[in-house]
């Protein structure tokens, strides 16, 4: 059986009988590193949005029921535009090469969007918002179309990155398992990186014009944060693509050039297409997919769904739970006292993200004598669901602890007791080994199951991000009413997260089929994303 040696960059060849991959003469490593570098750039404000948006829409005036609306773009974005970008990429005809120009372009919006973001505020009074009112209807709408630009932006990014690594590393199957070791550990630094930026609370000192009469401390904090993103990506980006070069490519030449030596400093696009292929339209290609599935694929999709609805309540809210059920905080009313708690929280919240991402890249690490410990990856993917439904869990104890020490006081004077605290920290820590799983067995095993069947990874692939974007969707439109049903908080949508993970622990380990023994399952990489 073949072995399979493709990630998530394979979500760009979307067609059955996409152009084929690079000739087999692979580029240098300082190449592969360069472009796999601008991955801490994008987790950089990937975890910036995770740690600090929802507490600051919600400052905005959002109303904490409908906070998770703003999410909604993540899954709507990934499911069309990620597709798109990659299918044009693979056919683009630019001279600058294929991939380059929508790098630059997805690095260009990110700046745009988190200009927008930043400085939502600002331009909320401008337009008319009054300082200290909420809801700041001019600033949220600003705030919005920042946001979903930022999301577009990131997976205009991503898809493309991903793509051109694949390149660089031609038909190499070692330079393509490198090539995306290189780009989870950078993903890996951004993420600490951005969550470390979250938990600074006077970052904004070194840019003083950031606070002003619209812009909170709060609020100047995450334009400095933002800043240092843009900084990060733009660098890291510019240099990527000034030291990279794509020979352009053209349809007629392709094959003509197919045989040719590449130089080393550049990337020969040799794209062919099958002259027996029926082009189906994108989308298309893509249900005749899902309805010609089978079961063992079937039953991924189904596990990687409920092991999504899992995730999603707890990414979504993670830190305003610490700022608001943990600390005691208030990110609505003119209560200084109670918004000072909920911003310390938020912020001890962007800690535990930064120690869930350290442990996060130890256990991808690992995973490979994970698995021979436990007895398989289908047994490691349900075990650690396990352990998912038992850390969800907690968080109603840690809950119902912080707030049993603040009765009898003024709540907003008290901040939680030191082991309320570290069981939180805690929590968020442990949760990166289930974490590391999710971001690659499921990706593994469908490029597994593909191979098995024969169907195209790429396409496989696409289908598996189905299971990832439906859930986040349901969760985004219907976590806040959720848990508005049950007298408000986070609680009732964790709550709900565990029992999805028990579900999905029990069939990970009873119906979902076991790959082939010679499969080299683990040397698919780590992947993470939106």
């Amino acid at each position: 059986m073949k072995k399979s040696n493709t990630t998530t960059s394979n979500l760009s060849q979307t067609q059955t009988q996409a152009p084929t991959p690079p000739t087999t003469t692979s580029s240098p490593l300082k190449q592969t590193i360069a472009v796999a570098s601008i991955a801490a750039g994008i987790q950089f404000g990937w975890a910036l949005q995770l740690s600090l948006l929802t507490p600051y829409v919600q400052l905005l005036g959002i109303p904490h029921k409908w906070a998770s609306l703003i999410w909604l773009c993540g899954p709507v974005s990934g499911m069309l535009v990620q597709p798109i970008v990659g299918y044009h990429s693979d056919r683009c005809e630019s001279r600058f090469g294929r991939r380059r120009p929508f790098i630059a372009a997805g690095a260009g919006l990110v700046a745009i969007a988190v200009v927008l973001i930043g400085y939502a505020a600002d331009i909320g009074v401008i337009l008319g918002d009054r300082v200290g009112v909420t809801p700041r209807t001019k600033a949220i709408a600003v705030f919005a179309v920042g946001f979903w630009i930022l999301d577009v932006a990131n997976n205009m990014l991503q898809g493309p990155c991903r793509a051109l690594l694949a390149d660089l590393s031609g038909k190499n199957g070692k330079k393509t398992r490198t090539a995306n070791s290189f780009f989870s550990f950078f993903m890996a630094v951004g993420n600490v990186l951005g969550f470390a930026a979250g938990t600074v609370t006077h970052l904004h000192d070194a840019f003083p014009f950031t606070r002003t009469r619209a812009c909170d401390v709060y609020c100047a904090n995450l334009k400095s944060c933002f800043f240092f993103s843009i900084l990060l990506l733009l660098t890291l980006t510019v240099f990527a693509l000034w030291y990279v070069d794509e020979k352009q490519w053209s349809p007629e030449t392709s094959e003509e050039n197919g045989g040719e030596e590449e130089n080393q400093n550049e990337i020969t696009e040799e794209v062919t297409a099958s002259k027996r292929v029926v082009k189906l339209p994108l989308f298309g290609e893509l249900f005749a997919a899902v309805k010609d599935m089978e079961r063992p694929m079937i039953m991924l999709l189904v596990v990687t769904c409920l092991n999504w609805i899992a995730w999603f309540p707890f990414l979504l809210f993670d830190t305003d739970w610490m700022g608001r059920e943990v600390y005691g905080g208030d990110s609505g009313g003119n209560n200084d006292g109670a918004l000072r708690l909920y911003n310390i929280g938020v912020h001890a919240g962007a800690l535990g993200l930064m120690l869930n991402s350290v442990v996060l890249g130890f256990t991808s690490l690992g995973l490979e004598w994970l698995a021979r410990k436990v007895g398989g990856v289908k047994r490691l993917w349900g075990i650690v669901n396990f352990i998912l439904a038992f850390c969800l869990g907690m968080t109603v104890l840690i809950t119902k602890l912080a707030e049993s020490s603040r009765r009898g006081s003024v709540p907003e004077m008290v901040s939680p007791p030191v082991g309320v605290k570290i069981g939180a920290l805690s929590l968020f820590a442990l949760l990166g080994v289930p974490l590391a799983i999710t971001y690659s067995i499921p990706f593994a095993l469908a490029s597994i199951f593909s191979s098995s069947s024969g169907a195209g990874q790429g396409l496989s692939l696409g289908v598996l991000n189905l299971a990832i974007v439906v859930p986040q969707m349901v969760v985004s439109v219907g976590a806040g009413p959720f848990d508005e049903m049950f007298g408000g908080g986070n609680i009732p949508g964790f709550v709900l997260a565990a029992v999805a993970a028990a579900v999905c622990g029990v069939l990970a380990l009873t119906v979902l089929p076991s790959p082939p023994p010679e499969a080299d399952i683990l040397k698919v990489s780590a992947v993470g994303g939106h």
